[in-house]
């Protein structure tokens, strides 16, 4: 029998400026984007009464949280960016770890686990971390 999953995903952005350490190029420089960010979170039981997986309002606010630190920033001063390259590759780590012990917090939240999150510079280019089990 096969084993029965649900996804979330949520969607925001963010408007903050980074510039890539050692990148040897334009994008060495300081620059801006609209980042935009999906978080997708999984799991196998719904609620009793409401049958959710997790309300959304739950999952945008700790989206929300975790990218008010980044918004309207220079990424590159905020930590661990400070001494991280904040690349869309390390951002989207960073909000993954972030954001899944926030919800790992949260008590109608322990049920679900983060899937993935990916970050979007630009329409056609994201940058995707999720983490597998062997």
């Amino acid at each position: 029998m096969p084993k029965k999953i649900w996804r979330l995903t949520v969607r925001d952005e963010i408007s903050a400026g980074h510039a890539l350490r050692h990148y040897e190029g334009k994008c060495e420089r300081l620059h801006g984007h609209n980042f935009a960010v999906e978080l997708t979170v999984e799991g196998d039981k719904l609620t009793e009464n409401v049958e959710l997986l997790l309300d959304f309002k739950v999952l945008k606010r700790a989206l929300k949280e975790e990218l008010a630190a980044l918004d309207h920033q220079i990424i590159n001063e905020v930590p661990p960016f400070d001494r991280l390259n904040p690349s869309s590759e390390n951002i989207s780590r960073h909000i993954f770890q972030n954001v899944a012990r926030r919800l790992a917090a949260d008590e109608s939240a322990r049920h679900v686990r983060v899937h993935s999150v990916s970050v979007s510079e630009k329409g056609a280019q994201t940058a995707t971390y999720l983490e597998l089990d062997d």
